[in-house]
């Protein structure tokens, strides 16, 4: 897939196995076993971050957050942790998916393929430039846009604010929501829609407004004002 993973995880045995399966379907593969190797060793030529929480000398949380500050790849939490609260944490740090151990090697390569597979379409020029009320949405430059100024947001918050306006007026429940954004094959918890409307809403400020709640369904786009 000529593609490159950062896989940052304290158990050699795991990490190894996993490099073995995500090897053998010709991905490369940035090693790190702490926090601190992690930060270090992470650069803007890895495509997906594959990071465990529980990791000496800086938590995985902290890898996360310092990782998110400086760049949209999308990180997929590995842990042991299955508390919902713990879940919603990594998404508020800007995680795109989350799979909790014991799990299936051949599951979590299939997870990163299909990632990085919407991600690539999430970047590609299908679409063109797409404009709502002051928001750009440039798919060919890879960036948006509020009133000239430019918004920093991870993959699952591009595709999903790429989503809302694309289906402007119109009320998505949030199953449709975690349908069209998330794939069919997610099984997390919902709020997780909630959690990363919250930060779109942050991220585009005043502009904020125009993403609207609806009542025991979900969410609706509409320019205001």
């Amino acid at each position: 897939m000529n593609k490159s993973i950062m896989l940052v995880e304290d158990d050699r045995r795991m990490r190894h196995l996993l490099c073995d399966y995500f090897k053998k379907e010709n991905f490369s593969i940035v090693e790190a076993a702490d926090g601190k190797e992690a930060v270090g060793k992470y650069n803007d030529g890895i495509d997906i971050v594959i990071l465990d929480i529980m990791i000496p000398f800086i938590d995985g949380w902290e890898v996360c957050r310092t990782i998110r500050s400086q760049s949209n790849v999308p990180i997929i939490i590995l842990t042991a942790k299955s508390q919902e609260d713990d879940k919603l944490l990594g998404y508020e740090l800007g995680a795109d998916d989350y799979v909790t151990k014991p799990f299936s090697p051949k599951v979590l390569v299939a997870k990163v393929k299909a990632l990085l597979k919407r991600a690539d379409g999430l970047y590609g020029e299908d679409d063109g430039i797409v404009k709502a009320g002051g928001i750009v949405i440039n798919n060919i430059a890879h960036e948006v846009t509020v009133d000239g100024q430019v918004i920093v947001l991870t993959p699952k918050e591009y595709e999903l604010l790429s989503y809302l306006i694309k289906n402007k007026g119109i009320a998505l429940s949030r199953e449709k929501i975690l349908d069209n954004v998330w794939g069919y094959d997610y099984y997390g918890d919902i709020r997780t829609v909630d959690t990363h409307i919250k930060r779109i809403r942050e991220k585009i400020k005043d502009k904020g407004n125009f993403i609207s709640t609806v009542r025991g369904s979900g969410y609706k786009f509409e320019v205001k004002g």
